[in-house]
């Protein structure tokens, strides 16, 4: 059979699971959703995913992604639970509209190997509330960790009678053919991973979803209390080694800020590079201008020892710290890092902070967040109008926050929309609304004409008629 051939079989199987599942009641759907939560929350799969995930990809650190898979997991179902996705799901008597949730159909998600168990898992249980079939896309490096939770899932689903084509997997090994095919022939795409991936899932001919780059700033001002600020940026960072596109890679220290925040991070086992050692880092890093894939998601000692980094703090270090002062290709720890390796500038005042963090994005990251430890509400607000950011992050742990967290109100998500400015369709954390089409019924309602006086009174007043 041919590379097309062998995906519209898939994606038949997929159309009949999701057919059925289209007639399921709302307290099925939301059985066949705890299933695949479940496949993943419980313990033992848990740990053994995430061992797998390390183990197969070399990427972040075990206990971390056991908390990562239950975190994330155990957040968005606490999302989702009690919201209505099949039949009537708003009824608008003042405007005549009733509002029906009807599936996408059958989704096609490319995941990424940074998260190779809960970013699936993650679309599985918001395409499932949504009544769809969900194929799975992973990378090559997290192809088998995908394959067990799909063994999990499975058997979860079997309990509550769920067909397995509800959710399936494009065999290991198909290649760049088969994974187009797979987004031509589906009904939506939602594409996490590499910016290659991305662009193709916009390019497909299908509707897309896909995020945007990662390369978070974050503000200090000198109101901040450098030890909790510390805590939660190294924190942050250090997390599965940083996998995350959340965790910060630009820190950027105002005014009377900087000692006293270098100091905190060095208390968080933050060693600041000297200029040689910065230069010998940059080599092991940046060995043609590109991040080398050796340093992605290792432990700071472990990079340090990469870099031929050998004074004996470096053996405890979790933080590598390289002061910088220009943005762009030629200023490499400008850009993402996907490492505990944290780059620091030092600036006068809120207002070169501003502009730094628009010639940071500029080069790298525009669109997905930016962090600030110390601001007011109106220095946040000013944040939020003048940078191309969708989410200010106001002293949290920035890689736990961004993605939704129990103590704030963003969705749980492993998929930041970085809007237009990130080169995306949406600003918003991906969520279970963007797993369904919306029928509108739309009744007759009392005419309400108003008056042109009422709607251009003012204009007419001000510049005449």
């Amino acid at each position: 059979m041919s590379v097309a051939a062998d995906v519209s079989a898939l994606i038949e199987r997929a159309r009949i699971a999701q057919t059925a599942f289209a007639t399921w009641p709302q307290a099925r759907v939301d059985e066949a959703v705890a299933a695949a939560a479940w496949a993943i929350l419980e313990p033992g799969r848990n740990r053994e995913l995430a061992e797998l995930a390390v183990r197969s990809t070399g990427l972040g650190r075990v206990e971390d992604k056991v908390r990562k898979n239950h975190r994330k997991t155990l957040g968005l179902l606490r999302d989702l639970h009690g919201v209505k996705t099949v039949g009537v799901i708003g009824d608008d008597p003042e405007r005549g509209i009733v509002e029906i949730a009807r599936p996408v159909g059958v989704v096609a998600a490319i995941t990424p190997s940074t998260n190779p168990a809960v970013t699936p898992a993650n679309k599985v249980i918001n395409a499932l509330k949504g009544g769809n079939a969900i194929i799975l896309a992973p990378s090559p490096k997290g192809a088998t960790t995908c394959s067990r939770l799909l063994e999990f899932i499975h058997a979860e689903l079997a309990k509550v009678g769920a067909p397995q084509g509800l959710v399936l997997q494009l065999p290991g090994g198909s290649g760049k053919e088969a994974l187009h095919e797979l987004m031509r022939q589906a009904d939506l795409v939602v594409a996490t991973g590499s910016r290659a991936n991305v662009r193709a899932a916009y390019e497909s001919g299908t509707p897309a979803l896909g995020v945007g780059v990662g390369n978070v700033a974050t503000i200090v001002l000198p109101t901040a209390g450098p030890g909790a600020a510390a805590a939660r940026i190294a924190q942050s960072k250090t997390f599965d080694n940083a996998t995350s596109c959340s965790s910060e890679n630009s820190l950027i220290l105002v005014g009377d800020a900087a000692d006293g925040m270098l100091a905190a991070l060095a208390a968080e086992s933050a060693v600041l590079l000297d200029p040689q050692e910065k230069a010998a880092l940059a080599a092991a890093m940046f060995p043609d201008g590109q991040l080398a894939p050796a340093a992605i998601a290792q432990s700071a000692a472990r990079i340090a020892q990469i870099a031929g980094l050998n004074r004996p703090i470096f053996r405890d270090a979790r933080i590598l710290l390289v002061e910088e002062n220009g943005v762009g290709p030629e200023y490499a720890f400008s850009g993402e890092k996907l490492s505990p390796v944290l780059t620091v500038y030092r600036v006068p005042d809120l207002d070169a902070a501003i502009a730094l963090v628009r010639r940071i994005y500029d080069y790298q990251g525009k669109g997905h967040s930016v962090g600030v430890h110390g601001a007011t509400a109106a220095e946040a607000l000013r944040l939020g109008r003048e940078l191309p950011v969708a989410r200010v992050i106001q002293d949290q742990i920035h890689c736990y926050a961004v993605g939704g967290s129990f103590d704030n109100g963003l969705p749980f998500s492993l998929s930041m929309g970085c809007g237009t400015w990130g080169g995306n369709s949406f600003s918003d954390n991906l969520n279970h609304r963007h797993f369904l089409n919306i029928t509108r019924i739309v009744k007759p309602i009392p005419e309400r004409v108003p008056s042109e006086a009422l709607l251009l009174g003012a204009y007419w007043e001000r510049y005449g008629r």
